[in-house]
């Protein structure tokens, strides 16, 4: 297990930070760090997580980018 940072842009909404977590939930990926800022209705979010491969990274963005009003899921660089 390692650390990665991942960035998720997205329209801010009620219970968006839910569905994100039900994501990780899902995908048994530990959420270790998050911060969150919120911008003429945009969400900047980062989330630092633990993973096992590039594979589980590639993956969670995937969905990430798949739940409601995500614009953009990605790792940072």
């Amino acid at each position: 297990m390692y650390p990665v940072d991942l960035s998720v842009e997205s329209a801010d909404r009620q219970d968006l930070l839910r569905d994100i977590s039900e994501v990780f939930a899902r995908e048994k990926i530990n959420v270790i760090g998050v911060k969150s800022q919120s911008r003429r209705n945009i969400a900047y979010m980062q989330f630092t997580v633990e993973v096992s491969s590039s594979a589980q990274i590639q993956r969670a963005c995937t969905l990430l980018g798949e739940v409601q009003g995500v614009i953009r899921a990605s790792r940072r660089a």
